[in-house]
Order: C-alpha cells, then sequence, then structure tokens
C-alpha cells in the first residue's frame, strides 16, 4: 500500500516532464505583432532574433534585459551589424536583472513605464516556460505575453535541471513564497 505513494509521484512527475516537453517554446511567426519584444540575454540567437523581428516591425520597442552595465549600445550595433540609429530609436539595455527572475521585474518596470499591453519573449526554447511563469507573475495579467524560442540543441541533462527549476519556482509561487 505505502509502495503506491513514491509511484504516484514518479509518475506525476514523469508527467509533468512530458508536459514542460510539450511547452518548450517555439518560433512564432514575424507577422504576430506584439507592444514590444523582451529579450533576457544569456544565450546565442535570442538577440540576433530580437533584432530581425524589430527591424520587421513585429512592435514597436525592445528591451535587451540583464544587459552587463559596461555594454554601450553601439557595441551591440556594431556586434550584431544593426544600425546605430535603430538602437537610438527603439532598444534599451536594461543593467539591472542578473537572473530569470529579476529580468522579469526589470521587464515589468519598463513594461509599466512605457504603458504596453503585450509582450514578445524571446529566449532559448527550453527556457521559455519559466521565464515565462516569471514574466507572467511580475506583469499580472493585464499584459500579454507571447513566448518565441529560439531554437537549441540543449542536452537531457539542460532539460530537466531547467524541468526542475520550474518546478521548484511553480511550487513557490503557488505557496507565495518568494513574490516580492
Amino acid at each position: 500500500m505505502i509502495w503506491r505513494i513514491p509511484l504516484l509521484l514518479i509518475l506525476a512527475w514523469a508527467i509533468g516532464f512530458g508536459l514542460f516537453m510539450l511547452s518548450l517554446g517555439k518560433p512564432l511567426d514575424s507577422e504576430v505583432r506584439t507592444d514590444a519584444i523582451v529579450v533576457p540575454t544569456g544565450g546565442p540567437g535570442r538577440i540576433d532574433r530580437g533584432i530581425t523581428l524589430l527591424q520587421a516591425k513585429s512592435a514597436k520597442r525592445m528591451l535587451i534585459t540583464g544587459t552587463d552595465p559596461t555594454v554601450r549600445p553601439i557595441e551591440l550595433a556594431v556586434e550584431y551589424k544593426t544600425s546605430p540609429r535603430l538602437f537610438r530609436c527603439c532598444i534599451d539595455l536594461g543593467h539591472e536583472a542578473v537572473d530569470t527572475r529579476s529580468n522579469a521585474d526589470e521587464t515589468a518596470a519598463w513594461v509599466a513605464k512605457h504603458g504596453y499591453k503585450s509582450v514578445r519573449l524571446v529566449t532559448a526554447d527550453w527556457h521559455v516556460p519559466r521565464a515565462k511563469l516569471e514574466l507572467a507573475n511580475a506583469l499580472g495579467p493585464d499584459v500579454e505575453i507571447r513566448g518565441d524560442g529560439v531554437r537549441t540543441t540543449a542536452s537531457w541533462s539542460m532539460l530537466l535541471r531547467e524541468y526542475h527549476k520550474y518546478l521548484v519556482r511553480r511550487f513557490a509561487l503557488l505557496f507565495g513564497i518568494g513574490n516580492g
């Protein structure tokens, strides 16, 4: 009888991991419009994707959150072979965030400042579920969040690690732990 509890927990974990795998972010069509694009730093292809979407007029403005405080817009314009004018008019650099949770807080302040009602979250496909969870918690229900996953070739160990981080934050938010 007692063996059923661990078996149910293992089954719940496995089903949850399957659902997590199904929720990995996929690239959105560039024709999907939002007020803003948010790109957390931390992985290849994210900033490139955000710039491409901004140039395609998929949004009005973009925030690159979690940028090293020493990085200047002109350096990113050169690195990503983009017009400095695009950085001056339409790309903001956030320097406060150091992790996914603080990316969400930094983004929420930026979204509120601009009065945006919809955001495209551009991040690694494996990072979309947790980043979207954190962002939804920080923004509240009045802002629509569209996940736009940059394709990666994440290892199983990376996916398992990210799933466990997701579970921890999901439970913490469910029980009101670490909400502010």
